[in-house]
């Protein structure tokens, strides 16, 4: 880099870029740029018009919008003082002859071109920003200049995906004609492949996962013919790149094509398909630790069964009895197990082995808590999982392999995580959060309830801690506890007024980053809805918290409380949402206290009894003495139930 010093050497060191631009090796490209930009003024006007593009484009695959915005108001100058110099020499020449007319008019041409391509530059920083005033006027500067052109369609088909209008996105890219792109062997991109992507993200932002995941296919299968266009001149291996542009080795899209399928697939509900696509993406994107995360949550859902299964137990009216054996007499009633305790996920295999396996979730788990940094100040909640999306349609629009970690231009940090957008600070926060979550979750069901107890407590030490995962961090500690046989500081997590907010505490990325302030455009609604979140209510959380409480007073014999517990819960929720559980505990309880046929009817019923009053307080108390409303009880709370 010494020899950057030399404005000799500056063709050389630029080549360099591009070499590494197109090898995907962007921090290092970029510091070549960088260097050669400080000795910008005395190299050619066009030589010095192509660094800056470069420069701005690896900006902008960086994910530093504001440096890219500032050196598109560099180049606007330094184009326009060019044609105003030019401009002047043909008003003081006589020149008159045909090729000094044909020279003026390609080099209008090529002003014409350039300014182009700064209007689109500057809609795809915008987008970056979600600065959507901004970003719509350059949109009428880009359909101005290029017309209907597939890039300008895609980038105006962006930003109405931004804004909501899915509907509009996907006339847009239907609207664009494919046919008349260059081809993937001049530009380097495969227009086909990202026309399918664009479908998928635009289907996925509108909750049709099945049709994202049909489109996300079909891209994948564009993405192979390409490549094996490629590689069908060359037999040798070691030659495989020989005899091709420079501009193919951006072609391929697989593993960027495969985040968004295991997204998409983790949403249908095929934790086993996405896990398959995702371990593939991961070999390339290994520092990415929203992807870590994204693998644990397929391990997760492969091994806990379906939702009603998780949510409610046992299933709703087959009630909570296994079987019946003998007769007569000696008729036994044989209730259903819910046990799930340290459950063997595998049988001796290593878990170091990537299977969708709960071993190898904690690995994952592990491994995304260490890619995340130590210290972090002033954290906001994250916004939901994305996908990868190359809307955009210019040059590069997929994210790169290696992004330059460090301030954009108003001073955020933020860290990378291709092939999605990178995490800033705001958001890192919340990705600890739900990391935390998780790992509790994994250890116990691994039985290792320290762990689980460890993961829980620092979850609940997080100072910006969404109501939902906060209710989660008390269950999963009290459930530890209980473990561990520490009752007592199990019941001062199953508190219910430790719940208070059940929230999932998620800011859109357009309140993050979001447009400029002061504008009066609104902004149309996005469509999306918040995943389904158990609970759903305040309430529904108090009343698993009591539920669970009341199980923590059985284990200490204090069945007068536990019972109190369960009614109370019973009486803040319709019948048909008590859970299995509860009515299980509710059979316990009558049979210590000696009602066995209440027990029965229990179960015949699959349904709480009104509250039936004990022996000793029928005695302390007149028959006829009017019942009085249970007040809630203030002791912790205790929640069994698992997210």
């Amino acid at each position: 880099m010494d020899g950057l010093d030399d404005v000799e050497n500056s063709m050389l060191y630029y080549n360099q870029a591009v070499i590494l631009y197109h090898l995907r090796q962007y921090t290092e490209a970029i510091a070549v740029g960088e260097k050669l930009y400080q000795f910008i003024e005395p190299f050619e006007e066009k030589f010095a018009q192509a660094v800056c593009f470069l420069l701005i484009d690896l900006y902008i695959l960086t994910y530093q919008a504001e440096k890219a915005l500032h050196l598109l108001a560099v180049l606007e100058k330094m184009i326009s003082q060019g044609n105003n110099n030019k401009n002047g020499k043909n008003e003081t020449g006589n020149n008159t002859n045909k090729d000094g007319s044909n020279h003026k008019a390609e080099s209008g041409a090529l002003i014409e071109a350039a300014k182009s391509k700064i209007h689109q530059y500057k809609v795809r920083a915008y987008i970056q920003m979600k600065s959507l005033k901004a970003c719509k006027r350059e949109i009428k500067s880009v359909m101005n200049t290029a017309g209907n052109s597939a890039p300008s369609l895609f980038l105006k088909s962006n930003f109405e995906y931004l804004r909501g209008n899915y509907r509009k996105a996907v006339k847009l890219l239907n609207s664009s004609n494919i046919a008349e792109h260059p081809g993937f062997m001049k530009t380097g991109e495969c227009l086909r492949c990202m026309f399918w992507n664009n479908l998928g993200c635009i289907h996925f932002a509108m909750s049709k996962h099945n049709l994202g995941i049909f489109y996300f296919k079909k891209a994948l299968q564009e993405n192979d013919n390409v490549c094996a266009q490629l590689s069908a001149g060359s037999t040798d291996p070691g030659k495989k790149f020989s005899g091709r542009p420079m501009c193919t080795l951006l072609t391929n899209k697989r593993y960027e094509l495969l985040y968004n399928c295991g997204i998409q697939l983790l949403h249908i509900g095929r934790p086993l398909a996405a896990f398959e696509c995702l371990i593939e993406a991961v070999q390339v994107y290994h520092a990415n630790p929203r992807l870590w995360l994204r693998l644990a949550e397929c391990c997760i859902a492969a091994n806990k069964g379906t939702a009603e299964q998780e949510t409610k137990g046992l299933p709703s009216k087959k009630g909570i009895v296994q079987s019946i054996v003998g007769q007569g007499y000696h008729r036994k009633i044989v209730l259903a197990s819910q046990s799930i305790q340290n459950t063997v996920y595998n049988d001796g295999q290593s878990s170091a082995i990537p299977v969708a396996s709960m071993e190898f979730a904690a690995i994952c788990l592990r491994n995304a808590l260490l890619l995340l940094p130590e210290e972090q100040q002033d954290p906001k909640q994250e916004n939901g999982s994305k996908n990868s999306n190359q809307l955009g349609g210019n040059t590069e629009s997929s994210e790169s392999s290696e992004t330059c970690s460090g301030k954009s231009h108003d001073g955020d940090k933020f860290i990378p995580a291709p092939p999605s957008s990178p995490l800033r600070k705001q958001e890192l926060e919340n990705l600890k959060c739900s990391i935390l979550a998780c790992s509790a979750y994994v250890a116990l069901a691994l039985g290792d309830n320290l762990m689980a107890l460890n993961h829980a407590d620092k979850l609940l030490q997080q100072p910006k801690l969404s109501g939902s995962l906060k209710f989660l961090g008390h269950l999963y500690a009290a459930e530890a506890l209980i473990s561990l046989d520490r009752i007592s500081d199990a019941i001062t997590h199953l508190n219910p007024e430790n719940v208070t907010d059940v929230s999932l505490g998620i800011s859109s990325n357009e309140q993050d980053q979001g447009s400029d302030k002061g504008e009066n455009e609104a902004m149309e609604s996005s469509g999306k809805r918040a995943p389904q979140c158990y609970p759903s209510s305040v309430t529904s959380a108090r009343t698993v918290m009591l539920f669970n409480l009341g199980s923590a007073y059985c284990l200490r014999s204090e069945y007068d409380k536990a019972r109190k517990c369960l009614h109370q819960a019973a009486s803040m929720i319709h019948p048909k949402e008590v859970p299995p559980e509860a009515i299980l505990l509710a059979v316990y309880l009558e049979l210590q206290n000696g009602n066995t046929q209440l027990a029965l009817q229990i179960i015949k019923r699959n349904q709480l009894l009104p509250a039936v009053k004990t022996l000793s307080e029928m005695r302390k108390k007149p028959v006829f003495q009017p019942v009085h409303p249970i007040q809630p009880i203030q002791m912790p709370a205790f929640t069994a139930q698992r997210k």
